[in-house]
Parts: structure tokens; C-alpha cells; sequence
């Protein structure tokens, strides 16, 4: 595939703490123009997330309306515990008007989207390490030790499916990060607003 072959749906996966959200975030603030779809997710906020705006936060009962209704592009549970999905109608509006579209999934949303839209770019976001990720796993506070174990077998299963993507973006250092998945999106890594 020639990298003058840019698709505008692209899907950024990884294992469980390697920093997906982190670098999300630093495309959200410096490139305006790339859209971000809100996932909806059956669990509940972490502290400082914002419904509508982190995620959509909602019951058992309208996440299974939206799986029987087909209204997500993709969904999965994670972790053993939480349902997380992707509005097919916002993804599909956001298309239509040609922007630039990023989703931040797991390893089972990216299979499904790349089912659903053979086009899509799927991107892996890989740690510098199995150290650094577990590093990041447990400095991040917000799981328990139970809950830290499961994560980080998990990741060992996430890590082995990186063969499956298109290309491999390894997170050492989040702003490279971010402008090389800038870059593979077909956007000037140096026209951001900062």
C-alpha cells in the first residue's frame, strides 16, 4: 500500500495502557480538523470524564437497544466486564462530510470495523516495551490489583495480534507519536494550531 493511498477512516488500536487515550488527546488538541468519535460504554466515568465528551455513558438496557437497532459500527466487551461501541451515524456523517475520522478502539472493534469498512487503516499503537506498559498499567492507579493482573493478560493476547495491522506506531515519546498517525493519515504533521 503506497502512502499516497490515504484513507479517511482510520482506526487506532493497542494493547490496554499503552497510551491510546494519551495520544488521542494530543491529536484532539493540536489538529483540529481530525474527528473523534464519543464511544458509548456500559461503565461508569472515570474521574474528570464527561459524558458526550469522553464517552457516552449509558445503561445495559440502551446499549442493548443500539446492538438490536445495528446502531453501532462496531462493539465489544472488555475486559471481561464493560460494553464499549462506535455510533455507526456519526462515523458515516462525519465521512460523508470528508473529514479526517480517528477511532480509538480495542483489538475486537478494530476486527469488526475492518469487516464492516475494508478501506479503514488500522494503526497499532505499541509500547517501547512489555516493562514500560505494565509501568504505565499500574501508575495509572485506577485499577485494582485483580484488575491490573486481567489488563495486563490481556495485553499479552492484544500484543500477538499486531500482525493484523496495517502499521505499527510505537508510543515512546507522545507528540512523535501523534505526528507520525497524523501523517499516516494523510495530514500535514506540521500544520496543527500550536
Amino acid at each position: 500500500m503506497s502512502e499516497g493511498n490515504h484513507r479517511t477512516l482510520t482506526v487506532l488500536a493497542g494493547p490496554t495502557a499503552v497510551g491510546k487515550g494519551t495520544v488521542s488527546a494530543y491529536i484532539r488538541d493540536h489538529y483540529p480538523q481530525v474527528w473523534f468519535s464519543v464511544s458509548a460504554t456500559t461503565r461508569g466515568p472515570r474521574p474528570g470524564e464527561q459524558d458526550g465528551v469522553h464517552y457516552w455513558f449509558v445503561s445495559d438496557e440502551e446499549f442493548d437497544s443500539m446492538v438490536e437497532h445495528d446502531q453501532l459500527l462496531e462493539w465489544a466487551t472488555v475486559h471481561n466486564s464493560h460494553r464499549y461501541g462506535t455510533m455507526r451515524a456519526k462515523v458515516e456523517e462525519a465521512l460523508a462530510a470528508g473529514r479526517p475520522v480517528l477511532l480509538e478502539i480495542d483489538l475486537q472493534g478494530a476486527r469488526q470495523v475492518r469487516n464492516a469498512m475494508p478501506d479503514s487503516r488500522l494503526i497499532f499503537l505499541a509500547p517501547p516495551s512489555w516493562d514500560e506498559l505494565v509501568r504505565r498499567l499500574r501508575g495509572r492507579g485506577t485499577e485494582s490489583p485483580e484488575e491490573q493482573r486481567q489488563r495486563l493478560e490481556t495485553a499479552k493476547e492484544e500484543l500477538a495480534a499486531e500482525p493484523e495491522f496495517d502499521v505499527t506506531v510505537t508510543n515512546d515519546e507522545v507528540r512523535r507519536a501523534a505526528e507520525e498517525i497524523v501523517s499516516l493519515m494523510g495530514l500535514d504533521p506540521a500544520a496543527h494550531r500550536d
